[in-house]
């Protein structure tokens, strides 16, 4: 699929995850680097995203938000990638676990690091159950391996990888011997290496401090 790609994020969020999809995915992109604070609430980004949030994406016109919309949208415009899978039922694995990620996941760090309790009584409400469900789901899907759809590396590795790496590494998310010979994976990844390198540089050149 033709079209510029126009991204647009901050050196200290979780654009960082995008980046790294669009070195994994090779094809030519500009970065818009986006300062917290009045940058990010002008009304030049406003138009891009409302929220005032990075990152984004702008693809032959049409916008793309929130991390796991942006690596689903990419692999599914250049399937030639090999980013996502062609047909089920790795398709449908694809999906389960990026949205798992998305939702789940995401929920369980928040409520830990928020302190939200999480009960008995309470737990059947919740779309995470609590934190030992979700983890133990997790463990589950990474036992075939090398990743989350097998022997296919895709999008849905780098938003878990992403999570997992930064969950263990700030505490949030507990350690298991299947999630770091997993993040161990990742990180040998050439794409990442760029996408890191990218961003500290981009650190370093501002002396950016992450926000408030």
């Amino acid at each position: 699929m033709s079209g510029k790609i126009d991204f647009y994020t901050n050196a200290m969020s979780r654009g960082r995850i995008a980046h790294w999809m669009l070195e994994e995915l090779g094809e030519p992109y500009e970065t818009h680097w986006v300062d917290y604070g009045p940058p990010m609430k002008s009304p030049e980004y406003l138009r891009i995203n409302p929220m005032g949030k990075v990152p984004a994406l702008v693809h032959g016109g049409s916008v793309v938000t929130e991390v796991p919309g942006i690596l689903t949208y990419l692999a599914a415009a250049y399937p030639e990638k090999g980013l996502i899978p062609a047909s089920p039922p790795e398709l449908a694995i694809f999906y389960r676990w990026m949205f798992f990620v998305a939702g789940p996941v995401e929920q369980a760090v928040t409520a830990q690091s928020m302190k939200w309790a999480v009960s008995d009584d309470n737990k059947p409400m919740l779309g995470f159950g609590n934190m030992a469900d979700t983890l133990a789901a997790l463990e589950t899907a990474l036992e075939a391996g090398p990743w989350i759809c097998g022997g296919q590396f895709t999008a849905a590795d780098v938003y878990l990888g992403a999570q997992l790496d930064w969950g263990m590494q700030f505490g949030t998310i507990g350690e298991r011997d299947c999630f770091k010979a997993y993040v161990a994976r990742c990180r040998e990844r050439p794409a990442l290496g760029r996408a890191n390198a990218i961003n500290e540089q981009r650190i370093a050149e501002t002396k950016q401090q992450p926000p408030e």
